[in-house]
């Protein structure tokens, strides 16, 4: 699944949040996919907090912003479309959509969105699922559903930069070097099927062309790029000279 348009990226909202260790880790992922709406609602230490800057790796402060809130009402309230994350069944009558369809309606909307994400004991209360348009859960195993809370929050912001993303990270985007030409390749096949026969591989004669077919389908599925070529026949031709003599010819 791939938006057509990117989406307005939603607030992620940590509903009484205990440690300060969570609230910067979940602050750090959010940075790394390109997230940088974070509230707070009553965070039990209080805010700032030292141990939350420390573990967010320099997210907090600066990379992504930190509001806090003291109701989960006043943290959505210019919010048009809210998740509640939950494992849990809460016998509420609410659409339940995985991390996928969530984001897909979000991408329906130009209107903000908001991801409510429980305390690290219990979870969400129902007071906030309630005000919810629908339940946001994770495909965990049942024995074991529980998610630290920067772990939940990693899983919702990668589903959002990958939803949102157009291809791979800049980084990887091009080769490093640009595909063999046909004759660059065709040359290299060439001067390796030579040295083979010189050496009596091809025996006996007839199984000479199913041979070279083989060796030259394998070259071609191999998606040589131009360096690879020129290392490849660098390394016939040691060969060709034999063990020892090409350390001599060079340095001749």
């Amino acid at each position: 699944m791939r938006m057509t348009s990117p989406a307005s990226a939603p607030a992620f909202i940590l509903v009484a949040p205990q440690l300060g260790e969570n609230i910067g880790a979940a602050a750090r992922v959010m940075a790394n996919f390109g997230l940088t709406d974070l509230r707070l609602v009553a965070p039990r230490d209080g805010w700032p907090n030292p141990a939350a800057e420390t573990m967010s790796a320099g997210a907090l402060p600066g990379v992504v912003t930190a509001t806090v809130f003291d109701t989960v009402e006043q943290a959505i309230a210019d919010c048009a479309l809210v998740f509640a994350t939950t494992a849990r069944p809460r016998e509420m009558e609410k659409p339940v959509l995985g991390a996928r369809d969530a984001i897909e309606r979000i991408g329906q909307t130009p209107a903000r969105a908001g991801f409510l994400f429980g305390a690290e004991r219990a979870g969400l209360p129902n007071e906030a699922v309630a005000l919810a348009d629908a339940i946001l859960s994770y495909p965990v195993a049942p024995g074991f559903a529980s998610l630290n809370l920067a772990q939940a929050v990693a899983l919702l912001a990668h589903a959002w930069a990958d939803a949102n993303a157009a291809g791979p990270p800049p980084a990887f985007a091009q080769s490093i070097d640009a595909p063999a030409p046909r004759e660059e390749l065709i040359g290299m096949m060439q001067h390796f099927e030579t040295e083979l026969d010189r050496a009596g591989f091809f025996f006996p004669e007839e199984k000479r062309a199913p041979i070279t077919q083989n060796l030259r389908n394998a070259f071609t599925r191999a998606g040589w790029t131009s360096q690879e070529v020129r290392t490849f026949r660098g390394a016939i031709k040691a060969l060709a000279l034999g063990r020892g003599k090409a350390r001599v010819v060079r340095e001749e």
